[in-house]
């Protein structure tokens, strides 16, 4: 239905998007969802049943096509024919006009081909209905379905309303647009960190539910995740002129202030996930959805807000504002259900001794000399490890006191 549904539609959703000349960019993107869909039950399974290696493997395998046929596509393939070395095959393959469209490509075969290697899973069940378990699944999991797609509208909802919001020429609203998805990437350290936690810890939290201790194990964990994000923010910040080379288009450097603020936000995200224990426990999860519609409301809010008067600044705050508070509305909805002892006051000050490191950082060392300041940055990062070391690890790290 949804494959069919974007054939079909394929030119008013390109027109909507405002690329109404490339209507085959919606049937890439319909097929990929498709098969990314496909594969979702079969990956569960894997991390279910504990097999880290076999997830990790195709999950790699997936990377290594996706990147390699970019390369291919996007810089090998123009290589050999500005060079007149191309063979007749590889021009008949390769088709300039394509352009970005080999990045879609590229996700599309590495997506039919993961779907590939697992499609025998599927011929190891037996295929039968049961309607007690599916109205079960279906009240779990309804609501979920609205977390996805308010977490969509705050993963991506900012770069379209960036197009439709900042006044200025095309080429002038292009260039803030390529600001921000360049600088943005720059967070992918948290993203990725935050990420590979979510997919172990999400079997954990059920495996462990049944134990004397689960609630101080998700306590523990909430604080480990906590202490290791703020390394990564500190990190990435205090070097951020190294990570900066990252980005090859040195036009781009100018946004990098609004690195900081979307390393926050998904370091908050990134706490979310680990607040989300409670309602996926007790069954609540109506509350998810009821958190994550509030947050996509409040998204569009101010994007439509801030954009026009600080343009991307407005939407990297954006971000954070509604993270931090959706981090907020679980916390206490979760003291209430599900009480987890998480030492708040412990987590206020790892997270409070982060931001004002990068404080020092921005205001107080960039005006120092090359050498001075990055050996102030090490003994900086060596002092927020002995803190943290000292607050989450030097004892007993929960103590009782949500």
């Amino acid at each position: 239905i949804f494959l069919v549904s974007f054939l079909l539609f394929q030119q008013p959703l390109a027109e909507f998007i405002q690329y109404p000349d490339k209507p085959q960019y919606i049937i890439w993107f319909a097929f990929i969802v498709a098969f990314d869909v496909l594969v979702a039950i079969p990956f569960a399974r894997l991390r279910l049943e504990g097999k880290a290696i076999q997830f990790a493997s195709i999950k790699i395998i997936n990377i290594l096509i996706n990147i390699g046929l970019n390369v291919f596509f996007l810089w090998l393939c123009p290589y050999l024919i500005r060079n007149g070395i191309a063979t007749e095959f590889l021009q008949k393959i390769y088709h300039p006009d394509i352009g970005i469209g080999y990045v879609f490509i590229a996700n599309l075969v590495a997506s039919a081909i993961t779907f590939i290697i697992l499609l025998p899973s599927y011929f190891k069940q037996t295929l039968q209905f049961d309607f007690s378990l599916w109205k079960k699944m279906f009240r779990y999991a309804a609501p979920l379905l609205l977390v996805g797609i308010a977490a969509m509208i705050n993963e991506v909802i900012d770069r379209i309303l960036l197009k439709f919001l900042l006044s200025g020429t095309d080429e002038y609203i292009d260039s803030q647009i390529g600001i921000y998805g360049a600088c943005y990437k720059l967070s992918i350290l948290m993203t990725l960190f935050t990420q590979a936690y979510r997919m172990a810890v999400e079997p954990f939290f059920f495996s462990a539910s049944k134990q004397r201790d689960a609630k101080t194990q998700y306590a523990q964990l909430m604080h480990y995740f906590v202490a290791f994000s703020g390394l990564i923010f500190i990190g990435v910040t205090f070097f951020i002129d190294i990570f900066k080379y990252f980005i090859q288009n040195e036009s781009y450097w100018t946004g990098l202030d609004v690195v900081p603020i979307l390393l926050m936000a998904n370091l908050f995200l990134g706490i979310y996930f680990n607040l989300s224990v409670w309602y996926k426990l007790t069954d609540k999860t109506e509350y998810a959805a009821i958190i994550s519609i509030f947050g996509a409301v409040i998204t569009l809010v101010l994007n439509f807000a801030l954009i026009p008067l600080i343009g991307f600044y407005g939407s990297a705050w954006a971000t954070l504002f509604v993270y931090f508070s959706m981090c907020m509305m679980s916390y206490f909805w979760g003291r209430k259900h599900y009480r987890v002892p998480y030492h708040l006051m412990k987590m206020v000050g790892v997270l409070g001794l982060s931001l004002l490191l990068f404080l020092v950082d921005f205001y107080v060392l960039q005006i120092m000399q090359y050498n001075v300041k990055y050996v102030l940055k090490v003994l900086f990062l060596l002092v927020y490890v002995g803190v943290v070391g000292f607050l989450f690890f030097g004892g007993s790290i929960v103590l009782g006191k949500d």
